[in-house]
């Protein structure tokens, strides 16, 4: 795409530039800058360039050099440029650690003096006050933090705050003549904008590569429970060290914080990542006013809706986010929420998946009121919820090992199923059946389906036990909804 969108340039320059290289027209002019956007120009030499929104916008982008106590231990731990570096290309070989070949037992914190790191990029979004974005794992451990200006002054940092489940960082440093980045609405940003990233990869320096976004909401990697993705996708080369820079629209304002690439080679293959401007802002202002994020939660365990759950429980949409579980005295069970319910709108936002549900709630700050719209039976209702602070919830650890010898059905999918044995402890009753073993490849197993898991319900009724569990399945086409409690959390499969 990068390619075509580079001869589609090229053409636009030979056939306007014969015509205008010396006096381009009101119009050639308007063409090329898109209207209001000031990314494309003719300059006095006639030439089609990008350079005055550059000089204007570079100055804003800093490197960022880390520095990290030296002693025997961490020389034998990962450093931040090996974390840096495994975030890009995956495990690094035994060999390019830095304990590698070492057959030292000295565990002592020996002070062997810092080791200065160039691995990352932050972008200035206020001047007056210094503030600097940038990313959470570039500056992960620092032990002290350097900025280092485009006119080269370099400048100790302060560090703010920083997100882990967001990557998102904040310094401060104390200097004059800064130049910002202002923030753009992300949620303008439409696939198909042109985009620049700026940044410091490889530590050499400020590096501007262009390209347009090539798609929005995305995912990528094993996101664990507390992270919190809705990355920018574009084909603006990305590579190791332009992490924490800007990712700017043709207006020169920031719609994200470069953060990843995803790439076999370790080489740029036209697919980085960026944290939405609108994520990086709210995460921002919070470390700045709290020192830390807070945030809220309105008390469902949520699901996406596949083409099997979307047949087995008969739904009329699979957009949104299927609701498993209602937790009691939470704040969606006081607003009447039931589990199959689906949420399809959070405080005036479109909810398409479980990621917009997730990512919606964290910008409402905990305390707050929001509006929340779902479909019931085919209905829709909206009402108001309560959005109320995460709080770590002790979880009883539920048995899911059964010995007895208990008679079983085996031919359910490749899952083998019997009553509740009576050494598992449940939450939900004894009522249901327990699923003792998965073969590996069933449909049961490709489902979800996992040992130690109790059906509870098929097709939304109640299962009592395996003679009712085979009574509700006989003579059923097609894909059959399962309600499942796993670890004392329900959640929804279709099994075919």
């Amino acid at each position: 795409m990068r390619k075509l969108l580079l001869l589609g340039t090229a053409s636009v320059a030979m056939i306007i530039g014969t015509a205008t290289i010396n006096s381009p027209s009101a119009d050639a002019q308007s063409f090329l800058r898109g209207g209001d956007s000031q990314a494309l120009t003719v300059d006095s030499r006639g030439v089609l360039t990008m350079a005055p929104l550059l000089e204007r916008v570079t100055p804003a982008v800093v490197s960022i050099e880390t520095a990290v106590k030296i002693t025997n231990r961490s020389r034998r731990g990962s450093s931040a440029q090996m974390d840096m570096l495994e975030r890009f290309f995956g495990e690094l070989p035994e060999g390019m650690r830095p304990d590698s070949g070492s057959d030292s037992d000295d565990e002592s914190d020996e002070d062997l003096g810092t080791r200065r790191n160039s691995i990352g990029s932050g972008v200035i979004v206020d001047a007056g006050d210094g503030y600097i974005v940038t990313n959470h794992h570039v500056i992960k451990d620092a032990d002290e933090i350097f900025v280092v200006l485009q006119d080269r002054r370099e400048l100790e940092a302060e560090l703010v705050g920083s997100d882990s489940q967001t990557d998102i960082a904040v310094l401060k440093v104390k200097a004059s003549g800064l130049k910002a980045i202002p923030f753009a609405d992300s949620e303008s940003v439409k696939v198909g904008d042109y985009t620049v990233a700026i940044g410091n990869p490889f530590g050499l320096g400020h590096t501007v590569t262009q390209g347009i976004v090539s798609a929005k909401g995305r995912e990528f990697g094993r996101r664990s429970a507390d992270q919190y993705q809705d990355f920018i996708q574009t084909d603006a080369s990305i590579n190791p060290g332009n992490s924490g820079g800007a990712l700017i629209n043709s207006k020169g304002e920031l719609i994200g914080i470069n953060t990843a690439i995803v790439s076999r080679s370790g080489g740029n293959n036209g697919i980085g990542f960026a944290v939405p401007a609108r994520m990086a802002k709210s995460v921002m202002g919070q470390l700045i006013e709290n020192g830390e994020v807070r945030r809220g939660r309105i008390g469902v365990l949520i699901q996406n809706i596949t083409p099997d759950l979307r047949e087995a429980l008969d739904l009329s949409t699979s957009d949104g986010a299927l609701v498993s579980n209602v937790v009691d005295d939470s704040p969606a069970d006081k607003a009447g929420l039931k589990d199959g319910d689906i949420i399809v709108e959070f405080n005036n936002e479109r909810i398409i998946d479980s990621s917009d549900i997730r990512n919606a709630v964290s910008y409402v700050e905990p305390g707050e009121r929001a509006s929340i719209t779902y479909l019931r039976d085919g209905k829709r209702r909206t009402t108001r919820i309560d959005v109320e602070m995460v709080e770590e919830e002790d979880r009883d650890v539920l048995t899911a090992d059964a010995a007895e010898d208990i008679p079983a059905m085996e031919s359910f999918s490749g899952a083998t199923l019997t009553d509740i044995p009576e050494s598992v402890k449940t939450r939900g009753g004894d009522e249901g059946v327990y699923v003792s073993n998965v073969t590996r490849g069933s449909k049961a197993a490709r489902a979800g389906l996992a040992r130690g898991d109790i059906i509870r319900e098929v097709d939304r009724s109640s299962v009592a036990d395996l003679s009712d569990f085979e009574d509700a399945i006989r003579d059923k086409d097609g894909a059959i909804a399962l309600t499942v409690e796993r670890n004392g959390q329900t959640t929804f499969m279709a099994v075919r």
